[in-house]
């Protein structure tokens, strides 16, 4: 019913936890290191999303030496390893498999007290919705497949994919929140049905606040939508009571459908 963002489970001291995840993802960028650095940045944000701090991490290579040379797997794990050391984060080891397509991600192992568990069943009514970051990652690397994103679309997307979420979590924890999720794959409406569902609660978006990456608009109206993302609007759609003008209603609910990565 939870549909956390990562497990947890007890410690070896008396009122603490361990939080367990993996996450994988294929190639969003076309630069290695910073492929690397945002496959580290989303694995992590696990973690911070129950609460917890990571602590140690495995690398999980999928790579097919067959068709691109070695140097290119290790800027990816150099990208990983400077995100991991910026957020206190230990490689410890991890395993490489020959693969026809390449894949990069981290298995995390973090520690939190199982008193302060964000869990998606913890949100309270009243309680207002923070999001960290801009969306839009999907249509972006969307259009970068495409070819169609500027230097400086790129540049943005790969500066909110790298940057951790530890401050973010730092914050909430001095604030009292209770939940929270990693808007990823299911878009921030599909992440944000687990914390209602979960939590037996409703919630209300403003449109208008909801912040995205630069270009996002005009590669929407491009019609560069990765399939993942009107696969979301499609499940989503129906469980959304729309109150905005009909004119908006389109451009918005792909937007907060859009698969994200980070």
């Amino acid at each position: 019913r939870a549909k956390d963002d990562a497990a947890v489970v007890a410690g070896p001291r008396p009122g603490s936890g361990l939080v367990l995840t993996a996450d994988v993802i294929a190639p969003l960028v076309d630069d290695p290191e910073a492929f690397g650095a945002i496959a580290a940045c989303n694995a992590l944000s696990d973690v911070y999303a129950m609460g917890g701090e990571p602590r140690f991490a495995l690398n999980l290579a999928f790579f097919p030496d067959d068709k691109l040379p070695l140097d290119v797997l290790v800027a990816i794990q150099r990208g990983a390893a400077r995100v991991c050391r910026a957020a206190g984060v230990a490689v410890v080891g991890g395993h490489t498999v020959r693969d026809p397509e390449l894949k990069f991600g981290l298995s995390v192992t973090g520690e939190v007290a199982l008193d302060a568990v964000w869990a998606n069943t913890g949100a309270r009514a009243g309680q207002v919705l923070v999001l960290t970051k801009p969306l839009g990652t999907g249509i972006i690397g969307q259009a970068i497949k495409a070819e169609a994103a500027s230097a400086a679309e790129i540049a943005a997307a790969i500066a909110s994919m790298t940057t951790l979420n530890d401050v973010a979590a730092r914050v909430g924890r001095a604030h009292g929140v209770t939940a929270a999720t990693d808007v990823t794959g299911f878009g921030l409406l599909g992440h944000l049905r687990n914390i209602v569902r979960g939590s037996g609660l409703a919630a209300e978006l403003d449109a208008a606040a909801l912040p995205v990456l630069p270009g996002v608009d005009a590669h929407l109206a491009g019609g560069r939508v990765p399939g993942g993302s009107k696969t979301n609007r499609g499940f989503l759609e129906p469980l959304v009571a729309w109150r905005g003008p009909a004119a908006d209603r389109e451009r918005v609910l792909t937007i907060a459908s859009d698969a994200q990565t980070s």
